[in-house]
C-alpha cells in the first residue's frame, strides 16, 4: 500500500503525483497544512525530520526527499519505464533532479513567499507566523522566508532567486528539440521534475516569460506536458482554484517589478 503524505501546491509534491499518475499508482492520500504550519507537527516530524513534504509510505516503509522517491519508483514499479534504456541518457535526466535539488528549489520558495502565499501570512498572528518560521530547521531558509514575507520582491534575497529561475527557463527551452523531452525519447522522470517550477512562474502570473514568441522550445513542451492525462489528474484537480486565482493576483500585482527585472 501506498501513502503520500503531500500539499496540493506543493512543487515537490507535484512531482511525485506526476510519476505515480504516469505508473497507474493509487494512494491513500494525507494532506499537510503548509500554510498553516502542519509540517511541524511533531507527529509528522517523526515520518519526516526536515518538516517537508512529500513523504511517501510504501508497505510501511518510510521514504523521504522527492527526487528519491520518484527514483524509488522508477525502481520499485518499472512499467512504465521513466528513465531512457541507455546509461548516458539517464545521466543526462539525473542531472535535470540534481539541478533542482541542488540550485533551483530553493530559489522557487524565495519567489514564491515573496509573492504567492505572502499576503494571506501576513493576515496570520505574527507569534504563529514567527512560530512557524522558526521551526524551519535550515538557518539560511529561516531568514529568507523572514526577508521575502517582510519585504516581498524587494527583499535582498529575490533578484538572485528569480534570476536561478529565469536561467533554468533558458536551459530548459535550448535542451528541447522539437517535440521532444527531457528524459530521453519520452517523458520521464525529469519532465515530471521539471514540470512543476514552470507550472509555478505561470500560477504566479510569469505567463509572459514562458511564451512561444520567449521561448518557443520551453513552451511547446508545457504544452505537450498539461496535455497528458497525468496532468489532470496529479495537478490539475490538486490545485484548489482560490488558492491559483490568489497567486496568480498577487503575482499580477508585482509584475512591472518583476517584469523589469526579467529585462534587465
Amino acid at each position: 500500500m501506498l501513502e503520500l503524505y503531500h500539499f496540493a501546491l506543493s512543487t515537490c509534491s507535484q512531482k511525485v503525483r506526476l510519476v505515480l499518475a504516469e505508473k497507474n499508482l493509487e494512494f491513500v492520500s494525507h494532506e499537510v497544512d503548509l500554510i498553516s504550519g502542519a509540517q511541524h507537527d511533531p507527529e509528522y516530524v517523526k515520518l519526516n525530520p526536515k518538516h517537508v513534504v512529500p513523504t511517501l509510505v510504501h508497505d510501511g516503509g518510510v521514504l523521504i526527499e522527492s527526487t528519491l522517491i520518484n527514483e524509488y519508483l522508477e525502481e520499485a514499479f518499472p512499467d512504465p519505464a521513466m528513465l531512457p534504456a541507455d546509461p548516458r541518457e539517464r545521466h543526462a535526466a539525473r542531472l535535470w533532479t540534481k539541478r533542482l535539488d541542488d540550485d533551483v528549489h530553493a530559489a522557487t520558495g524565495v519567489v514564491t513567499f515573496a509573492i504567492g502565499p505572502r499576503s494571506i501570512l501576513l493576515q496570520q498572528p505574527s507569534e504563529v507566523r514567527e512560530a512557524n518560521i522558526n521551526a524551519i530547521p535550515d538557518p539560511k531558509a529561516r531568514t529568507a522566508r523572514r526577508s521575502v514575507i517582510e519585504h516581498g520582491v524587494e527583499a535582498p534575497e529575490f533578484a538572485s532567486a528569480f534570476g536561478k529561475m529565469l536561467t533554468l527557463l533558458d536551459e530548459v527551452d535550448a535542451a528541447l528539440l522539437p517535440g521532444g523531452w527531457l528524459s530521453g525519447g519520452a517523458f520521464g522522470l525529469a519532465d515530471a521534475a521539471i514540470l512543476p517550477y514552470v507550472l509555478r512562474l505561470d500560477h504566479l502570473a510569469m505567463t509572459p516569460l514562458l511564451t512561444s514568441s520567449v521561448r518557443p522550445g520551453l513552451s511547446d513542451w508545457y504544452e505537450r506536458v498539461r496535455a497528458r492525462s497525468s496532468f489532470e489528474i496529479a495537478v490539475a484537480r490538486w490545485a484548489p482554484e482560490l488558492a491559483v486565482e490568489i497567486l496568480r493576483s498577487n503575482g499580477e500585482a508585482v509584475w512591472p517589478q518583476v517584469a523589469a527585472l526579467a529585462d534587465s
